[in-house]
């Protein structure tokens, strides 16, 4: 039974596989190393989730889609270098990605274009650099965005009806102290 599961294993590997890379399972616990570099490729293909080690170097990617290296929990190295990144709005994602997976990993990819930007360093990029930039962040982050400028929204004005409540209550016993208002004490009846 484990050699027919052993066997097994290579052929629901390639299933997960891009169809222009390589791929090699690291073991159930590992997950999987998928090697794409030197292929030529202009996209990003679609990747297994237990990816662990992903090779892109050596091919022709300008820029990464938005939220597309998101899913890949286990990933614990990546080669990005000698592709031709175009440095606008949509490295964006790539830039902030990187800065949190590995510092070294930004510092290496260079801009190839636009020509102002050529060899500068990803991770040296400014607003400036990059101009005015609209729908950066993959639309879960704007959903996040909303929901936390509505219950901001909420707290401001709930504060507002307790501070605007309590100066109303302190009026009105200011008032009734003033009349002489006083309250009755209740008296049992005796019968």
């Amino acid at each position: 039974a484990v050699l027919g599961c052993a066997l097994l294993l290579p052929v629901l590997l390639a299933g997960d596989c891009p169809s222009l890379c390589s791929c090699r399972s690291l073991g159930d616990v590992w997950g999987t190393q998928v090697d794409c570099s030197s292929r030529g490729l202009h996209s990003l293909p679609t990747l297994p989730h237990e990816t662990r080690s992903l090779h892109l170097h050596n091919n022709s990617l300008v820029s990464i889609p938005a939220g597309a290296l998101d899913g890949l929990g286990h990933l614990q190295e990546l080669q990005l270098w000698d592709n031709p990144w175009h440095c606008d709005c949509h490295i964006l994602y790539l830039k902030l990605w990187l800065q949190d997976f590995s510092a070294p990993a930004v510092a290496r990819l260079r801009c190839a274009s636009p020509s102002h930007l050529r060899m500068k360093p990803l991770g040296q990029l400014t607003g400036n650099d990059l101009g005015i930039c609209k729908r950066l962040l993959p639309t879960k982050c704007l959903q996040f965005f909303w929901r936390d400028l509505i219950l901001i929204a909420g707290v401001v004005i709930t504060l507002i009806l307790v501070a605007w409540a309590l100066k109303l209550s302190k009026k009105l016993v200011r008032q009734l102290s003033l009349q002489g208002w006083r309250p009755r004490r209740y008296i049992p009846k005796i019968h």
